[in-house]
């Protein structure tokens, strides 16, 4: 079950998105931050041992301002019993790293766990919004750059949320930490050894805000490429048929380069920074280092602190150092959860506060669109439409390309909404139906079917997935596809491979009328869906739709007129507006586009029979 859908944050901010996906997994974090504790304390416990040693047993040095050292000293079971068995402090200090080591790995793999539960929720989350997502939006959107955002920008956010977060937390508790520490050694020294941690902290702050803007250069750039790179797949057929490899490869190296400019400048970018950083931390290594040797022989320290100093500023400075690092993950993270945001943060399809109706019974089939007018991209498309359909009904849609017969398919399945009018079905607007129960009560073949790299048992029972064997069979032999599915090697199970590449044109387009046929909706809605079948078949298709002319309203788009002749009503579409109206018989009296394609593909049939008529004389 999905997680509610949290309130969306401003355009560009992601990081509010963290928060309500965390439930569920707090625990693990909190985990993870007491192990961290834990391994932290272990960590110090190391050297300040190794400071015990050296102060009292090895140089006999007990001094009076290092209360600490002389409590693990005596911890270890005194000056003596060290200096006679050495094997104490080397036992305790490998106990102590064995400690920490598997206190990291219980931290890290909370942490790991944690993150991988979150990212799984919002890959969850956003591949659901994408499903509900208008058109419109889809429809302006590049494949490619969402699937990015779905993989790359998710797995951007996953490595900051396994790794970054308990880091941040482990450089503030080594500060905190071993700042008490240091100062109960020597106060000075202290002051010399933390100076220029508020500095390295402020540089890598200041620094990343400034070269934030690279991060999202660099993320659009790679979102362009994969778009370029999945179009190219996706019509590589079209590529060579028409010879265009080099024109797709030099459409390839334009996002190629600047992905890779765009990429070389963030690298020269953080270069300066870890520079730059690098050698601010080797600088406070070095003023640590020669301020403490002073000390020691000035014989204000001893050598065990000097070495419990350089031990524990090891500790605390490269930790503080990966800020940097952190910070740049944190930027790229920011980036990537604001693209992450900027989708779901885009409306639904069907908004929270819409009001719908779902009737308790299938649809009788009556349709009605009185007035409708529709714009695609400020395009006007349909423009004052009226038809009736009454159940049972075919009614025939011939029109020119661009004509507006594929949009009111569209607009009757509510995949837009009118600008103007409205379409009833059964006498109520669908506007105020449910989507899902509107859609179901149609069977469609859309332009161009698409099928689902998946078997063709799967493809056909893809609307209906509790069919018999006997219903799937059934509907292939309307469809004329049975017999065919039938010469498969593995029958009904032969996977089709992607868009069902491996089937013919006519054998995908009877596939999809098998799909929409399956489930016995009320309305079958079939667009264009026998232009790639041959006369034979389409006759025989026809002829089986014949059989249940009454059972389910139908709505036919085509282009041959020999489709369309059988069908109840007709309707001649032209620039968006119903230029003719009237059945087969009517239309072909009529002077208008129905009678001059009649005339040209009758004139076209009778000049392809001539020939065979000669060869049978």
């Amino acid at each position: 079950m999905l997680q509610e859908k949290p309130t969306p944050a401003s355009k560009g901010s992601g990081l509010p998105l963290i928060w309500p996906l965390t439930n569920g997994f707090r625990a693990l974090y909190a985990w993870a931050a007491g192990a961290l504790f834990l391994t932290t304390l272990f960590q110090f416990l190391i050297p300040l041992i190794g400071s015990a040693t050296i102060d009292f047993v090895l140089t006999s040095e007990k001094t009076e301002q290092s209360p600490l050292l002389t409590l693990i000293i005596d911890f270890l079971g005194g000056p003596e019993t060290v200096r006679a068995n050495l094997w104490i402090p080397a036992i305790a200090m490998a106990v102590f790293a064995a400690l920490g080591g598997l206190f990291n790995y219980s931290q890290k793999l909370s942490a790991a766990k944690a993150s991988d539960g979150i990212c799984k929720r919002l890959k969850d989350q956003l591949y659901d919004h994408i499903q509900r997502l208008s058109n419109r939006y889809l429809d302006q959107a590049q494949t490619g750059d969402l699937v990015q955002r779905c993989t790359s920008d998710i797995e951007t956010t996953r490595i900051f949320l396994a790794a970054h977060v308990v880091e941040i937390g482990r450089s503030i508790i080594l500060v905190i930490a071993a700042l008490p520490i240091m100062l109960s050694l020597h106060v000075g020294l202290t002051a010399v050894s933390m100076a220029l941690i508020p500095f390295i902290v402020a540089y890598s702050y200041f620094y990343i805000k400034q070269v934030k803007h690279v991060f999202t250069e660099v993320d659009e750039a790679e979102g362009r490429l994969t778009a370029v790179v999945q179009e190219n797949i996706t019509g590589i057929r079209v590529v060579r048929a028409f010879n265009r490899h080099d024109f797709e490869i030099e459409k390839f190296s334009t996002p190629n380069r600047e992905y890779r400019e765009t990429s070389i400048r963030l690298i020269r970018l953080m270069s300066w920074f870890w520079s730059i950083s690098d050698i601010a931390c080797l600088v406070q290594i070095g003023a640590a280092l020669f301020a403490g040797a002073y000390l020691a022989l000035q014989g204000s320290i001893s050598v065990g602190t000097l070495f419990a100093f350089l031990a524990l500023l090891n500790l605390v400075l490269w930790p503080v150092r990966m800020i940097g690092r952190i910070l740049t993950d944190l930027g790229k993270t920011t980036v990537a959860l604001g693209r992450i945001n900027e989708i779901l943060t885009q409306p639904f399809e069907t908004q929270a506060d819409e009001v719908s109706i779902t009737p308790d019974r299938p649809a009788v089939g009556r349709i009605a669109v009185r007035d409708v007018t529709f714009s695609h991209a400020d395009t006007p498309t349909l423009q004052d439409i009226s038809l009736e359909v009454e159940p049972g009904e075919t009614l025939a849609i011939l029109g020119p390309s661009g004509a507006g017969k594929t949009t009111l398919m569209h607009l009757l399945l509510r995949f837009y909404d009118c600008d103007s009018g409205r379409i009833e079905l059964d006498g109520q607007d669908i506007c105020s139906l449910d989507r899902a129960y509107l859609r179901a009560q149609f069977g469609v073949v859309l332009q161009e079917p698409f099928l689902f790299s998946r078997s063709i048992r799967h493809n056909i029972a893809f609307g209906a997935s509790t069919a018999s064997e006997a219903d799937i069979e059934r509907a292939a032999r309307v469809a004329c596809i049975h017999e065919t599915i039938q010469n498969f090697s593995e029958g009904y199970e032969t996977e089709i491979g992607e868009r069902g590449i491996t089937l013919s044109g006519g054998q995908r387009q009877r596939l999809a009328i098998s799909r929409a046929l399956l489930g016995e909706p009320p309305i079958l809605l079939l667009d264009d869906a026998l232009s790639a079948v041959d006369n034979e078949t389409e006759s025989a298709i026809i002829k089986a739709l014949q059989d249940r002319r009454g059972k389910q309203t139908t709505i036919v788009i085509a282009h041959r007129l020999s489709t369309l002749s059988h069908a109840d009503k007709i309707v001649v579409l032209e620039g968006g507006r119903i230029t003719q109206h009237g059945t087969h018989q009517s239309l072909t009296k009529e002077e208008g586009l129905y009678q001059r394609l009649w005339n040209i593909q009758t004139q076209l049939e009778a000049a392809l029979a001539e020939p065979e008529e000669a060869n049978r004389l």
